[in-house]
């Protein structure tokens, strides 16, 4: 019964010394991981404080680059001739544009415009202007019937820019304001709605000759390379580099063979700028 009771008591002290260490072990074990949290935000509270004053060190970044002001509207240069019909459609529609400040009208016809055309086109004009805006209406009269005009320098244009037209040619006035929105993110290149295409003639074995693609090219390929000023955006700075600097056999060319003006001014702005021009879809 002695013995029993002894190797009862041993058992169970051993049972509290298993006990007691497993009780030690556990406490070293929430202790140290007490510890391991308590060093990871401290860490991390000095971490932070130095990246915030870190942050509040820095230099502020620049500020995003400013366009040109979007108050200051655009010119509507528009080339016609003997349609009236749609010239008095066209001024009528695009009169209403929100930003529109003047429409210039190139003029190349023998007899200067009626007094009839004349009071239509004023009225319409007058009648569509709201809210204080008031559009200018001018007519650029030329003694020689040339394509060349519709580029000639206007000396009395007041915005630097312009949407080239023609007469036949009409885009709402939301998307035409859009484009130009888009004409002031990059002021130096010409932005339009009808693009086109070149490549090298590899037949020639030089790159001294181009292959010219209409839309369907433009379609087919997925690129182009050029967009035609009957409906674009550019600066007005590129009438006087037309007109008194880009060589004078490409004019006499465009105006011998009535055409081409369009790929000129194209290629003069990609010549002066370096850049490929920009297509709004519509």
């Amino acid at each position: 019964m002695r013995g029993s009771c002894c190797c009862w008591n041993r058992r169970t002290e051993q049972r509290f010394r298993l006990l007691a260490i497993s009780t030690v072990k556990s406490l070293k074990i929430k202790l140290l991981l007490f510890c391991c949290v308590a060093f990871t935000l401290l860490a991390f509270s000095t971490s932070a404080s130095s990246f915030v004053l870190w942050i509040n060190n820095q230099t502020p970044p620049p500020p995003p680059p400013r366009f040109p002001d979007s108050g200051k509207g655009y010119s509507i240069v528009m080339n016609t001739w003997k349609r009236y019909d749609l010239l008095k459609q066209s001024i009528k529609h695009y009169s209403s544009c929100p930003r529109l400040e003047s429409v210039h009208i190139v003029w190349s016809e023998p007899d200067p415009p009626s007094d009839i055309l004349l009071k239509f086109l004023h009225h319409v004009v007058k009648s569509k202007s709201k809210d204080g805006r008031y559009v200018k209406l001018r007519f650029d009269i030329n003694k020689e019937d040339s394509l060349n005009n519709r580029f000639k320098e206007i000396k009395d244009l007041e915005t630097d820019a312009v949407f080239s037209i023609d007469d036949d040619v009409i885009f709402p006035c939301s998307t035409v304001e859009f484009a130009f929105d888009v004409w002031q993110s990059a002021p130096d290149t010409m932005v339009g709605f009808v693009p086109r295409v070149h490549w090298v003639d590899s037949l020639e074995g030089n790159d001294s000759k181009f292959i010219y693609g209409g839309w369907w090219s433009v379609w087919w390929t997925g690129t182009y390379s050029m967009v035609l000023s009957k409906a674009a955006f550019f600066h007005k700075k590129y009438f006087n580099i037309y007109t008194n600097e880009m060589p004078s056999s490409i004019r006499e060319y465009v105006t011998k063979n009535r055409n081409c003006e369009d790929i000129a001014m194209s290629f003069l702005v990609a010549n002066a700028t370096g850049a490929p021009p920009i297509w709004v879809k519509v």
